[in-house]
């Protein structure tokens, strides 16, 4: 998933985006206030440039073909030594740089670690300025990002109790382990997760083997909300004695209307801080 902001440095707007964890700075945007795309070029051109970019791709990238980067190094300062941003990551595999075609949303975009030594190469003051900026956003992102996570937390424990105390008492026999009840509160809880989210707590976990946390913190506010309610509700059919089947049919009927209703309403919107 990619996301997209823009950070205003000195008046000038520079595209910031976020892929795979990692945020890459518009170079193409940072130029518009010093020249055209040949400054890109020429920073490439520099022996120093290639050192620092050659460094930090051996370091980040696995995949890396330092071989083509020794042989970019030792043409570095001649005279008819050329270098693109494609050329560099056609030839080595890099990851640092990303070139995009296109008028809207193109250009050649860098790692953070090395837009802010572009920066330094246009100017020490632009790279300060650009340097707190950066931290600005990110700043602002995490008191966004620690309101959402007591939001989620909060909203999700809304009707926990409810909905244990109703399992307990209607689904675990008398005189069981608690391993025993363990399996049959993950049952419960997968009745929701499949009427909300279409798979199992297991599934989700061998989808996403590289994320912490279980399927729920990774939920949207709306998510969330309608969860709270089906709690509730499963709460209620239990202890009506309604088999399991039916009631994931119910709660997944209730949880798409919801959702429906949720995603297009203007107070939902203004819950939403994780934007």
């Amino acid at each position: 998933m990619k996301i997209r902001k823009t950070l205003n440095v000195k008046g000038t707007e520079i595209t910031l985006l976020s892929k795979g964890g990692a945020d890459y700075i518009s170079l193409t945007d940072m130029i518009s206030a010093f020249g055209d795309d040949t400054l890109i070029y020429s920073w490439m051109r520099n022996r120093n440039t290639l050192e620092f970019i050659g460094l930090w791709e051996q370091l980040h990238n696995p995949v890396f073909k330092g071989n083509e980067f020794v042989t970019f190094k030792l043409q570095a300062g001649l005279n008819n030594f050329n270098l693109t941003p494609q050329k560099w990551i056609k030839a080595t595999g890099a990851i640092g740089l990303i070139s995009k075609p296109g008028r809207y949303g193109g250009g050649t975009f860098a790692h953070r670690d090395i837009a802010f030594e572009f920066a330094s190469w246009l100017s020490p003051e632009f790279k300060l300025y650009l340097i707190k900026e950066f931290q600005r956003l990110k700043e602002d992102e995490n008191q966004r990002k620690s309101l959402d996570w007591d939001l989620k937390r909060s909203l999700a424990k809304i009707n926990y109790r409810i909905h244990t105390d109703a399992i307990k008492e209607h689904l675990i026999p008398k005189l069981i382990t608690s391993q025993q009840a363990h399996v049959i509160y993950a049952s419960e809880a997968d009745i929701l997760n499949m009427a909300l989210f279409g798979l199992t707590a297991k599934d989700w976990r061998a989808q996403n083997a590289d994320k912490e946390g279980n399927i729920r913190d990774y939920a949207m506010v709306e998510q969330l909300v309608v969860l709270s309610n089906l709690e509730s509700l499963n709460a209620l059919w239990v202890e009506e004695k309604i088999a399991q089947p039916e009631r994931l049919i119910k709660l997944n009927k209730i949880a798409i209307s919801q959702m429906r209703s949720l995603l297009g309403s203007a107070e939902m919107k203004r819950l939403d801080v994780s934007d």
